[in-house]
């Protein structure tokens, strides 16, 4: 059964998170996450879960006692935002490398400093290197769907990598929204029990965990990593289209919207699509033949389906909601560039950084990218990076 609703957010994930009944959940509070821990608190005390609640001092002890539950055989969740993501960092590396299916929802805001609470992706992209799947939420309806998804695609005995869920603070974490969520038999069904293989705690396997693993090892396990990521793309999917099934709704690694015909695109993540998907259609209204591409897994980066998907696009603007100080481009920037290389067509591709510190997006901003999309499409030349809103 279906039910609509209105929800933030936060409280989408945190219902996610009831239905699912994780074993255990280690929880800080940092805006503009608090609310998910917080509700999911209320949950626990009210006896709607059995979850055991861990209220730790730090987000480094809240991955570290996540790690703990985990490796000792039980179905682990915490989330965090941007500093306090950045505190768990080392945990994080260390919970992939374990191969421990923690999931963790991300409300994304901007690392310090200047301090900030706001929007933007600095905080995500900070662990793309991590050995983490990301995956990013367009809107609340999408934060509660990839939760329910995400413990599937963690703990599938291919994968066993940890999930990162992203979405837009206070954007998507704190605007009401109306979704649809699933009953809580139908999403126990979907998840299923938790059965590791190896654990701690199994007294039949007595196992060792976190050993000191020097050059004659290392490199061997670092590549049992890379093939989880990249099994992850194929359970991804076929999890999202078991999902469709009880949900209606399917998910892959990206979205296209309205690419077919595309003479130019833009790509973005997370609540920012909305604007663009909106921004499209008035456009498409006046005959202008324009298109977005949503990737919604980030880690493992989709790079075949993302060339599959643009090779017919005259001009392409990347949207970035994370700077890298490279001066050559955002994280995702690079990434479509580098996946459309073997293309070897006169694809050409620019770059937008926009958002940062939660600056708005506006309809106008996006128009000036398709406006500027099709000036180079002309033969006009544009910066290679260019910031989007900026006051200059």
């Amino acid at each position: 059964m279906k039910t609509r609703v209105a929800l933030t957010g936060n409280e989408a994930v945190a219902h996610a998170m009831k239905q699912i009944n994780p074993d255990v959940v280690a929880a800080y509070p940092i805006t503009p996450q608090t609310e998910i821990v917080q509700i999911f608190s209320s949950f626990v005390s009210n006896g709607q879960v059995d979850t055991e609640f861990v209220a730790v001092e730090s987000e480094h002890s809240a991955m570290s006692a996540a790690i703990g539950a985990a490796a000792a055989g039980a179905r682990a969740m915490t989330a965090t935002s941007s500093q306090g993501l950045a505190l768990m960092f080392e945990m994080v590396y260390i919970a992939s490398s374990m191969r421990l299916p923690i999931v963790f929802p991300v409300v994304n805001r901007a690392l310090s400093g200047p301090i900030n609470i706001h929007c933007d992706h600095s905080d995500a992209m900070g662990l793309r290197d991590s050995g983490v799947i990301q995956l990013f939420s367009e809107n609340a309806q999408e934060a509660y769907d990839n939760i329910i998804q995400a413990f599937r695609i963690a703990e599938h005995p291919e994968v066993r990598l940890p999930v990162m869920v992203n979405l837009d603070g206070f954007i998507t974490s704190h605007a009401m929204d109306v979704l649809e969520v699933l009953d809580d038999e139908t999403v126990k069904n979907f998840v299923g029990e938790y059965k590791p293989e190896d654990f701690l705690l199994n007294a039949k396997n007595p196992i060792s965990m976190g050993n000191l693993d020097l050059y004659d090892f290392y490199f061997e396990h670092r590549r049992q990593q890379t093939a989880a990521m990249e099994a992850a793309k194929d359970v991804i999917k076929e999890v999202g289209k078991e999902f469709a099934k009880i949900s209606g709704r399917e998910y892959g690694l990206l979205e296209k919207y309205h690419l077919d015909d595309a003479q130019v695109a833009v790509v973005v993540l997370n609540s920012a699509a909305g604007t663009a998907k909106g921004t499209c259609d008035e456009l498409r209204k006046k005959g202008l033949k324009v298109g977005v591409l949503k990737p919604r897994v980030y880690r493992p980066f989709p790079h075949e389906e993302i060339k599959e998907a643009l090779k017919n696009v005259k001009v392409i603007a990347v949207l970035d909601r994370a700077e890298t100080f490279s001066t050559n481009g955002g994280p995702m920037f690079q990434e479509i560039r580098n996946a459309l290389y073997d293309l070897k067509g006169d694809i050409k591709v620019v770059n937008y950084i926009y958002g940062l510190g939660g600056r708005d997006l506006l309809v106008e901003h996006v128009e000036k990218v398709y406006s500027d999309l099709f000036d180079l499409k002309d033969g006009k030349s544009l910066n290679t990076v260019n910031y989007l809103g900026l006051r200059e």
